[in-house]
């Protein structure tokens, strides 16, 4: 299985707690103004690699605490994201998410993959930059519209529940 990637950044600090893999998908249909990554935007550009070097890469980090995917929008190819996800929470490591999408909007979604690549996140920052909504110092999101929702709990309990650092820090 392959995705198709504008890059990667192996050990970040600032796409959610600790360090991670991030992964920036290529490819995004929100197109949102002021997104800061805009060279994702094309559904052709960026770089096919193959998932299973992907996720040995990743796994042989041992700095590694999680992965987070990024974009684009890595809803655009939930399977491969999937595929990723599940084999790094098998792992024990664990899974952040950017979309433009709302957590609502991707339950809904029938595309294949979704609802799997859903179950596999722990934290999903949803929704669209709204750059008249953009704020210094916002921690882990880039507009005050999005949220960044504890995905399984969410799952569990049928109504969005915000996360809560403290659960992560392992």
């Amino acid at each position: 299985m392959k995705i198709r990637l504008s890059g990667i950044c192996h050990n970040s600090l600032v796409n959610g707690e600790g360090v991670r893999r991030v992964l920036f998908t290529q490819g995004c249909k929100h197109n949102c103004e002021g997104c800061f990554n805009p060279d994702t935007h094309s559904f052709v550009g960026g770089k096919e690699h193959e998932c299973d070097e992907i996720i040995k890469d990743t796994l042989s980090d041992i700095l590694i605490k999680g992965v987070t995917f990024s974009g684009g929008d890595p809803f655009e190819q939930a399977l491969s994201c999937s595929y990723i996800a599940k084999k790094i929470k098998e792992k024990n490591l664990n899974i952040w998410c950017y979309t433009g999408y709302t957590f609502e909007e991707l339950l809904k979604d029938n595309r294949e993959g979704v609802r799997e690549f859903l179950s596999y996140i722990d934290v999903l920052v949803d929704g669209k930059f709204k750059n008249n909504l953009k704020k210094e110092g916002l921690k882990f999101k880039g507009s005050s519209n999005q949220r960044i929702i504890d995905v399984q709990n969410s799952l569990k309990e049928n109504t969005i529940i915000l996360y809560k650092p403290e659960i992560y820090n392992k």
